[in-house]
């Protein structure tokens, strides 16, 4: 029995009828004030952020920076190339691909819809990919690209939780969450954890995709902005120095040990825990976050401005993070909803936008890890949330080309980490529709996932509300083809 584990069955010990009556005097607004405290009383005690846990055998990664496309990139025009569609373009839809279909918003029979990009083999891997990505090409060698996703979701917000967390509703924790709690931290200064978002917007589903869920709250993602100052309220307030700012830290850490000794409360662990990091991440986080200090060389490379937030801006600080050895970095783009009912959601104006904006960075920050002897084992996620329909959505009338959300193929890659490079996996039919061999589903991924970070993903489980739960939920299996 570990350390988590006694600690949870010691606390629920302590909560006896007499104790219950003896702590009464605290009243209503004792019981409130409990309510409202993150994680409740079933979680088990928080690891000191600077631990490092062994995990179930050696790992082949130490890290994981995804990269999701929020909005769901289309596959048919960037990764998966279908000769079909050309032929077809504008014809009615084969009434096999109507059969028992329901879409988010096409009505009637829709008409097939080419890309109107071409696509290119790259000599040296042989993988295919769009015009729009000239740069991720040439690095393809160090992809392994997946072609047979699958999902059960097809609205926004819950895909992008079932990727994240392993279920399409609120409360469960996310896969950063669970890789810091089953790992711990490489870094004493600064979160374990670190979201950045661009494009204006944060997911659909919000911050739940980096919750701790009922993991203790120290395990949750830190949102950093790329402008202004990187963590709210983290700075000291006006006219409170740092002496200051250490002796009321101390004075309320004092209090707070009196409190975890009596009560037993995880969280009030995680919050003395989440104090001393705190007033650590004032000098730590400002740092790490300053990409001024970079060459311009690397700069250019990125095609990032150190003085603007922006997607090739965050991708540097992903490395920069890694590098401090930050367990979990997690970016959101928001942009790639293609349905096409103006130009700046349709797959002529936006998506090649988007892909502009996108393809240097993602491409730098592979070269970048690799010339730093940090790509092996660190595990790059490039996703979206689900596919795109070979069909164009033509809402209401639009002349502008765009495709309806898709959840039964899609396409991701992976890279480093000791996944394959080079390599595609799975393949959809003429349509890029249906899955039509090797199929992954999102469990599968997550499985995989935590695998290459050295878990077996049926084991990595905690104790809440009567059961064990875990990422992978009762499903899963490790693709050990995608592994080198």
């Amino acid at each position: 029995m570990d350390s988590d584990q006694q600690f949870f069955l010691e606390h629920h010990k302590e909560i006896t009828r007499r104790w219950f009556l003896g702590r009464m005097g605290l009243g209503i607004g004792g019981l409130a004030l409990s309510s409202i405290s993150p994680g409740g009383l079933g979680a088990a005690t928080a690891p000191v952020e600077g631990s490092i846990r062994a995990p179930h055998f050696a790992p082949r990664a130490k890290r994981v920076i995804a990269l999701h496309m929020a909005g769901s990139p289309p596959q048919q025009d960037l990764f998966d190339p279908k000769p079909l569609l050309k032929e077809m373009d504008g014809q009615p839809c084969p009434d096999h691909l109507m059969k028992d279909e329901i879409f988010p918003f096409i009505k009637g029979h829709p008409k097939i819809l080419a890309s109107p990009y071409e696509f290119e083999r790259d000599p040296q891997s042989g993988m295919e990919i769009s015009e729009l990505m000239p740069e991720l090409r040439k690095v393809s060698n160090e992809i392994c690209m997946i072609r047979s996703m699958h999902t059960e979701q097809f609205n926004h917000a819950p895909a992008q939780m079932f990727i994240y967390t392993g279920s399409p509703r609120f409360g469960r924790p996310s896969m950063g969450s669970w890789l810091t709690w089953g790992l711990g931290s490489g870094n004493t200064d600064l979160p374990s954890y670190v979201v950045l978002v661009s494009g204006g917007k944060t997911p659909s589903s919000g911050k739940s995709v980096w919750g701790s869920g009922f993991l203790p709250s120290v395990h949750q993602g830190v949102q950093c902005r790329t402008s202004g100052d990187p963590v709210l309220y983290l700075g000291n307030p006006p006219g409170v120095d740092g002496v200051t700012r250490r002796d009321s830290i101390d004075a309320i850490q004092a209090l707070d040990r009196i409190a975890a000794e009596r009560d037993s409360d995880p969280e009030t662990l995680t919050r003395i825990e989440q104090y001393e990091l705190a007033f650590r991440m004032q000098t730590s986080v400002p740092e790490v976050m300053d990409v001024s200090q970079e060459s311009q060389e690397t700069l250019d490379m990125y095609g990032a401005d150190a003085s603007q937030a922006s997607f090739a801006r965050n991708c540097l600080l992903a490395r920069r993070l890694v590098e401090k050895d930050v367990r979990f970095v997690q970016l959101f783009d928001w942009g790639w909803d293609t349905h096409g009912t103006n130009p700046s959601d349709d797959i002529v104006h936006q998506l090649p936008l988007k892909c502009k904006q996108t393809d240097r960075p993602v491409a730098a920050l592979i070269k970048d890890l690799r010339q730093r002897g940090l790509l092996d084992d660190t595990l790059i996620l490039w996703t979206g949330e689900f596919g795109r329909t070979a069909m164009n959505e033509e809402r209401g009338g639009s002349k502008y080309l765009g495709r309806d959300h898709h959840p039964h193929s899609y396409t991701m890659w992976m890279a480093g980490g000791g996944v394959k490079g080079g390599y595609v996996h799975g393949e959809t039919d003429e349509f890029g529709y249906s899955i039509t061999k090797d199929p992954v589903h999102v469990h599968d991924l997550q499985a995989t996932v935590l695998h290459l970070m050295g878990f077996h993903h049926e084991q990595l489980t905690y104790p809440y509300q009567g059961r064990d739960f875990r990422l992978t939920d009762v499903h899963g299996k490790v693709i050990q083809d995608l592994i080198s």
